[in-house]
């Protein structure tokens, strides 16, 4: 738990040195994300953020979240409060919703579960979706600001939770799902190798592709990936490790 939580703590301190040396003017540029600016993604950052601390404290009430027809209604809130608030205090209550997350996870065991709009999951994997959710939203701030960024190590989390999230991947695409294994090269030329060896389905290429991909920040076509095998072919069009 204490290397997720390292490298959590790593990419949101990143990301927040970041957003201090920009300038207040570009709070308001828009990202990919259609609707948003930078504001609006870290004051989503800040309510994803608290969220996950009700989680982990059992005080969350994740009824609103279930039975919403659609999330982003719900996140639009978060959006809108975000939108009246200066940025230094919308990065305020981003640091704060962090602190909340990580010094519960920090006691916890990682198979320990909790729960989650989609259902219940470890706290080790709760502690990645964090760090996911981060980068992601990290990488739509950087293209909005011109900035050239270079991946870090911490990027085999993002790529253990897309390969780990490939049967929820299926089911929402209505697929059967088949495992499938994936082989990566990340920065230093480390290789991260998830899923079964006896499988003639195998996605192999650049960790860097293989995260931008599970995070809808890339589509197939964008990537050098080679895939191999039907399951796994469908696997790099449905994956998806959020949401």
């Amino acid at each position: 738990m204490r290397e997720i939580l390292s490298d959590l703590v790593a990419e949101q301190q990143f990301l927040d040195q970041f957003l201090q040396r920009i300038a207040l003017r570009d709070w308001d540029k828009k990202t990919r994300a259609v609707g948003w600016t930078i504001r609006d993604t870290i004051s989503h950052l800040a309510d994803s953020e608290e969220l996950a601390a009700s989680v982990v404290t059992g005080t969350a009430d994740l009824s609103p979240y279930r039975s919403a027809p659609d999330l982003d209604v719900v996140r639009q809130e978060a959006v809108e409060k975000g939108r009246k608030m200066r940025p230094q205090d919308v990065i305020e209550w981003w640091r704060g919703g962090r602190a909340k997350v990580v010094e519960p996870l920090s006691h916890m065991d990682p198979s320990s579960r909790v729960e989650w709009i989609a259902g219940s999951m470890s706290a080790r994997t709760l502690a990645t979706s964090r760090l996911m959710e981060t980068w992601a939203h990290g990488l739509d701030i950087y293209e909005a600001m011109a900035a050239d960024i270079e991946d870090t190590p911490r990027i085999r989390h993002i790529c253990w939770l897309g390969w780990k999230s490939l049967p929820y991947s299926f089911k929402l695409a209505e697929q059967d799902f088949v495992p499938v294994r994936v082989e990566v090269i990340g920065p230093g030329y480390s290789k991260w190798i998830y899923g079964p060896e006896d499988t003639d389905n195998v996605i192999r290429g650049s960790a860097s592709d293989w995260a931008r991909l599970v995070v809808r920040r890339a589509k197939p076509e964008d990537t050098r990936l080679k895939v191999a095998g039907e399951a796994a072919e469908t696997a790099v069009q449905v994956v998806r490790a959020y949401l």
